[in-house]
Formats: structure tokens, sequence, C-alpha cells
């Protein structure tokens, strides 16, 4: 008998081990969207949504609208300067800059300025550049659009890329493997993780990614090598942005906001 009671002890010691932690969020509000695309929020409390290929802007007392049908589907939209917010256009390989109410600030043909640019990513970098993946090389580059310069940033990349993201100083990329490197403006190169299979990704630090599969959230810590359920009862996300400890869920009518602090 004590033989069957050490057994079943230990059985329930090991599922319990390999259970997922859980990370548990506080309910903030909702509201519908009214089948717009959530791209995601500032810290100033500012949603940003495309519609019909429509840009938009919105806060409590205000909504600003960008459109230019001339330069087709808008690919991506980067606002980390809220100051200056670049949208994409991959079918025209343009970028256009926009200030804090949606004005045009610049509007950029690559292959007017270097026909051996052939842009696929697009963000942001510090120090009046972008940055660029170029399909035709295969290579990361920094553009400055002040002085129309370019210089490459690394080798070429070998496997095919299925997630970017970037910030000021880092540009992100995971592979078809689902290795998760990073790069910085000086060209220093960094495996961050192996990531498990995700459908959506964000990655928020280099010590911590959020990710999304199966109408379920996770969060991956990287020192720890711990991967977190995020408590969600919600079903048929569609996506999410994370921000301040603030997440945002969203499917094609709606978008919940809760509290999270990740580990």
């Amino acid at each position: 008998m004590k033989k069957l009671i050490y057994f079943i002890f230990i059985l329930i010691s090991i599922n319990s081990f390999g259970q997922k932690p859980i990370l548990k969020t506080i309910a903030i509000n909702s509201f519908g969207i009214e089948y717009k695309t959530f791209m995601g929020f500032d810290g100033l409390g500012n949603n940003y949504y495309i519609n019909n290929n429509v840009f938009s802007k919105q806060n409590d007392n205000q909504i600003w609208e960008y459109k230019n049908v001339a330069l087709g589907k808008i690919t991506s939209v980067d606002y980390v300067n809220p100051l200056k917010i670049v949208l994409f256009y991959e079918d025209f390989n343009s970028i256009i800059t926009l200030d804090n109410q949606l004005n045009e600030i610049q509007k950029l043909n690559l292959f007017d300025i270097d026909n051996t640019i052939l842009a696929s990513k697009i963000g942001m970098a510090s120090q009046n550049q972008f940055w660029i993946y170029n399909a035709l090389t295969q290579q990361i580059m920094l553009f400055d659009y002040v002085n129309y310069t370019s210089k490459n940033i690394g080798n070429p990349i070998q496997e095919n890329i299925k997630y970017t993201q970037s910030d000021f100083n880092n540009f992100y990329w995971i592979d078809e493997t689902n290795n998760c490197y990073t790069i910085d403006i000086f060209g220093k190169l960094t495996l961050l993780a192996t990531i498990p299979d995700f459908e959506k990704i964000q990655i928020i630090t280099n010590e911590k990614i959020l990710f999304l599969k199966d109408d379920t959230m996770y969060c991956l810590n990287n020192i720890t090598k711990t991967v977190y359920k995020i408590e969600i009862v919600e079903k048929s996300l569609q996506n999410f942005y994370y921000k301040d400890q603030i997440l945002a869920i969203f499917t094609n009518q709606e978008i919940k906001n809760f509290k999270l602090k990740l580990p």
C-alpha cells in the first residue's frame, strides 16, 4: 500500500512539474473596433488602426487619418517614435513618414534613390536612419533618410525570415527554424533564443518574448528559459500588443485590455 501511495505521489509530482506556470491578468476595459485592424497603441494614449487601407490614429478626443491610394496596400506601420510615424508600401518600394497629426513629412521611393534596394522589411532606427531588409541581397541595411546613403549591417541572412521587429537600436528577426536573432546599429549579432512554434509574436526585450499559439498566449523568459502560460479565457484571438504592462488582445470585433506584469 505504501508503495502504491508513493507511486501515485510521483506521478502527480511529474505531472505538476510538466505544467507551465501561470501568469495572472487583470481586466481593465474593452471596446469595439468595427472591423478595423488594430495596430497597437503608444505611451501617449493613442490607438492606431488600418481600415480599407486608410491609416488612422485615435484617442479619446480626436481622430486623424492618412491615405495614399497611389501606393497600394499598407504593408507595415512603425510608431516607435510617435512624432515620426513610418508607413511602408512594399508593392511600390516606398516609405512615407508622418508627423503626430498624420501630415506627410517625407515620401521616399527607394528605387528612385538606389535601384539595388528592394525592401521587404522597414523600421525606424536612431540617428536619422531606417532599418531595411533588402530582399535582393538578403542583408539588413541602415538607410540615412536625410543624406540618402545606406550601409549594410552584418552578413547576408541564409535562412528565410518568418518575423521581424525593430526599435531605435536593434533589428530582430526569427528565421524558419525559429531561431531569434538581434543585430544592433554597430553590427553586433546575437542569437537570443530558439522560439517554440507560434502564430503571432512580439519581442518585448532581449529577455522576454510573448507569443500566441492555438488561442493561448505564452511568455518566454529568455534568461531562465521558462515558458509561462498567460491566463486569458477569451478565444478566437487574432493578435495582441503589449506595452507598459498593458496587454491588448483583439479579434475582428473588439479589443480587450489587461494589466499584465511579466516575470
